[in-house]
């Protein structure tokens, strides 16, 4: 491919649309690789000097939770509630298992798709949300326990349950969504799975 002298984007326009390519800046701050260097390893190490961190910033994530599910409580499902609640969730979805928290994924996971799947946000219970942020906050918390396995897993059906129930009564007039929401996973051994 021909390399481009100029930076700005090329843009390519066609009868209903346009097509734009951004320039590539990356390509200036990667090299080859180096015999003998180990990028993984590399990144695994450094990982692992952060890992100690991992805990605070869970924390962090449970205080920014708990913020946005008591704007909830506070002022209702608003456009902007609503966003910061399921940012805040689907972030400790998504970071649990990396943070070294896995067995707090599956209850994020139930809480993101009541927020995603609920076609009303207003008609959202309340004392569900609770329930299941009070379940990530708990999970992290204790964290530490022998028998914190089997309660995480437990917490997380039951609260599936619950929210696949809810989902199956709002989504009733809706038989297609409904089946694109509870279709099996794609990939094996993914959330919720």
């Amino acid at each position: 491919m021909a390399q481009r002298k100029d930076q700005a984007p090329s843009v390519a326009t066609y009868a209903d649309h346009e097509v734009i390519t951004p320039a590539h800046e990356l390509r200036k701050a990667i090299g080859p690789a180096l015999p003998g260097d180990d990028p993984v390893g590399r990144a695994e190490t450094a990982l692992a000097q952060l890992s100690n961190e991992f805990g605070t910033w869970m924390q962090a994530e449970c205080e920014r939770l708990e913020a946005a599910r008591q704007d909830v409580t506070r002022l209702g499902f608003t456009e902007k509630t609503h966003g910061a609640l399921f940012r805040a969730v689907h972030d400790i979805k998504g970071e649990a298992p990396t943070f070294g928290f896995p067995a707090v994924a599956g209850v994020a996971d139930s809480l993101c798709r009541l927020l995603e799947h609920t076609p009303e946000v207003a008609r959202i219970p309340l004392p569900l949300v609770d329930q299941h942020v009070d379940a990530v906050r708990a999970i992290i918390r204790e964290y530490g326990r022998h028998d914190l396995p089997q309660v995480a897993h437990s917490l997380t059906a039951r609260l599936r349950e619950v929210t696949n129930e809810f989902l199956k009564h709002e989504n009733s007039f809706r038989p297609d969504y409904l089946e694109a929401i509870f279709a099996p996973p794609l990939a094996p051994g993914a959330v919720g799975s």
